[in-house]
């Protein structure tokens, strides 16, 4: 899971990814000194924003 991150065990990473997601803004609010897990993790719900399957639970 961890992109370049060495000095983060599983467990907090997990912990930073699930804030991540419960504490989401869209990309133009995000704090640029967030770390770069929470960066990636918020990247990864804009792309499911758009997935196939998101847009038909929409519809």
């Amino acid at each position: 899971m961890s992109h370049g991150i060495m000095d983060m065990d599983l467990i907090e990473e997990l912990q930073l990814r699930r804030w991540a997601r419960e504490n989401y803004v869209p990309p133009e609010h995000r704090d640029g000194a967030w770390r770069p897990v929470i960066q990636d993790e918020m990247k990864r719900k804009d792309a499911e924003k758009f997935s196939p399957s998101q847009r038909r639970a929409n519809n």
